[in-house]
């Protein structure tokens, strides 16, 4: 498993030398930044606690946190650096520190108070929302609705999702790529909509734009499928929007955390569908249940082999295991694979089973579907992965040249090169110069306007955040295209293109290249993976499974056989206490 804590370089060397004691050597040793420290020891003095042990234990908790934890388990920190001297024991429970409610000691972990508060309201929310009388169910009206959507690709167990899920306020959907959560969603909200006689108020919701915009394409096209057997169904389930979950809830311009919709304000939606729920951090989490109507129905959608969220917390991970073997457990898991590309199935197979020899025979076994490019050094993984990469590019600008965004977003969609990092041989940033530069030296691409021009025609674009004044979101992709001898950027929306002023357009980077935790609720046609080496923090069974399952029909995986052995073998690993709080409810 990942390491909780690794050393890192980023301490500020002018906090650490007023430090002292444990505090300075754990500095020292790169295992706490200097703001870690300066929290525990400002912390320690406003609480009235001077034992350097417990200040160690705040700092890591600090620490904990932005590695994406919820809380800090003393159980198996040793194991971050086990040549340090640790202290024999945490003399935890006494700490006055503990007795204001600054942070809290509870089963084995250290929580910053507000971390535990968070944790300890998604389970009670969760666990009032169980509690509730299921929803009245018309049974032969449920029974004729089933009939009516069977057509297609609709399992027996996509089926029983369905009829489980008719039958609860709160449902977790999960499976992997290509199992039908999208099917299943689709019919469900038929069914739903039927039982009511029309009328639901229902809102697609995700994490970011573009995941967003996949869930309400998607849920469309398979309500055009089902109204082919059942033209009313279309009708019955009504207008259904793709939002942030920022824009759902209703974001404030004066607080990052809050939002207009909470338990004074509820949404209005007696339907909420959450895609792309393995992103979803603590904060949200909380802030989303909170805001429902205790009648309304909440369906998470998500796969929990995925990497989790940027934020603190896994909680869809956490659910599944919390609520496993419990007899009120909401959770439909979906196993059944529809999709024909067998080979990109084997492999998130064998990636989800942690066993390096059977990824690496799928990986060397020749297909059309997966392959596997050996190579370690600089010079050569260029030469594997100019050729794709240049193609991509000059497809999408020769579209861009020739004033067509629909078709330069279409030919974004079709490749997509994904690395680990942001930085440094293997990062994004470097490999979004290369491809700049090598487009440059095409022939008949206008060289001088890619190399020098940052709004250069052809330009892939990744929106960075959120900014709801200009309707565009975080993870929306778009280009820019020349119009009427301008240059202009075209972002993909849920309905429409939207067309903007480069220069209104702030929060945005280039996307030859993009990050495998960027590119989460996103898909390309083919799909190149840059694998780091094996000694990256950041090297992950999940984060190599959640760049395998971007690919629609083909993977290339670029990298050592080290480099795949090492993601195989580390797992992430966040410290939470909501799974054994679920198991206990």
């Amino acid at each position: 498993m990942t390491e909780l804590f690794e050393p890192t370089g980023e301490h500020d060397w002018r906090i650490a030398g007023t430090a002292t004691g444990l505090l300075a050597a754990f500095n020292a040793a790169g295992v706490l930044t200097s703001s870690d420290v300066h929290v525990a020891t400002r912390l320690g003095a406003l609480g009235g606690e001077d034992d350097e042990r417990v200040l160690l234990a705040v700092a890591l908790t600090v620490r904990a946190v932005r590695r994406g934890s919820v809380c800090l388990d003393l159980g198996t920190v040793r194991a971050v650096a086990p040549d340090l001297d640790w202290p024999e024991e945490w003399p935890i429970e006494r700490s006055p520190l503990v007795a204001a409610g600054a942070v809290r000691w509870e089963r084995g972990l250290l929580y910053l108070d507000r971390y535990h508060r968070l944790e300890t309201q998604v389970h009670d929310d969760l666990a009032d929302r169980l509690a509730l009388a299921p929803p009245p169910v018309d049974e032969a009206r449920l029974a004729a609705a089933l009939a009516k959507v069977r057509g297609g690709h609709f399992s027996a167990e996509q089926e029983a999702a369905v009829v489980a899920a008719a039958h609860r306020r709160t449902t977790i959907l999960t499976g992997g790529p290509g199992t039908g959560k999208t099917t299943t969603v689709a019919r469900l909200l038929a069914v739903l909509a039927d039982q009511a006689g029309g009328g639901l108020s229902i809102a697609l919701a995700a994490p970011t734009g573009k995941a967003a915009t996949r869930l309400q394409e998607a849920v469309v096209t398979e309500l055009d499928a089902v109204a082919t057997a059942w033209p009313e169904a279309r009708g019955l389930v009504g207008r259904v929007d793709g939002l942030t979950l920022h824009r759902l809830l209703g974001w404030r311009p004066d607080n990052a955390t809050r939002f207009r919709h909470d338990r004074a304000n509820r949404l209005k939606y007696d339907v909420v569908v959450v895609d792309e729920s393995s992103m979803v951090e603590l904060t949200m989490m909380g802030r989303l249940l909170e805001a429902l109507r205790p009648e309304s129905r909440l369906v998470l959608v998500g796969d929990p082999r995925q990497l989790t969220s940027v934020g603190a917390g896994a909680v869809l991970s956490d659910l599944v295991a919390g609520y496993a073997g419990r007899a009120d457990s909401p959770v439909a898991a979906l196993t059944e694979n529809f999709r024909s590309e067998q080979d990109i199935k084997a492999l998130a197979e064998a990636l989800r089973d942690g066993d390096a020899d059977d990824v690496l025979a799928v990986l060397r076994t020749p297909s059309e579907q997966v392959s596997f490019v050996e190579v370690e050094d600089e010079a050569a993984i260029e030469a594997a992965l100019r050729p794709d990469s240049v193609a991509a590019a000059r497809a999408v600008w020769e579209a861009a040249v020739a004033e067509d965004p629909a078709a330069a977003l279409d030919e974004l969609d079709r490749y997509r090169l994904l690395c680990a990092h942001r930085e440094g041989p293997f990062g994004v940033r470097r490999w979004n110069h290369l491809v700049e530069r090598w487009l440059a030296e095409e022939v008949g691409v206008e060289a001088h306007q890619v190399v020098g021009d940052q709004w250069y025609v052809g330009r892939p674009l990744l929106v960075t955040s959120n900014h709801y004044a200009l309707d565009v979101y975080n993870g929306e992709t778009g280009v820019v295209v020349r119009r009427d001898g301008r240059a202009r950027a075209f972002v993909a929306g849920s309905e429409r293109l939207k067309e903007f002023a480069p220069g209104r357009l702030d929060a945005v980077e280039t996307m030859h290249a993009m990050t495998i935790h960027k590119s989460q609720g996103s898909q390309a046609d083919r799909v190149t993976v840059l694998l780091p080496e094996e000694g990256s923090r950041l090297l992950t069974r999940e984060l190599f499974y959640t760049a395998v399952t971007r690919a629609r029909t083909h993977v290339r995986v670029v990298g050592s056989e080290a480099a795949v052995r090492a993601a195989v073998a580390t797992r992430a690993q966040r410290a939470t206490g909501l799974p054994q709080r679920l198991a206990g409810s």
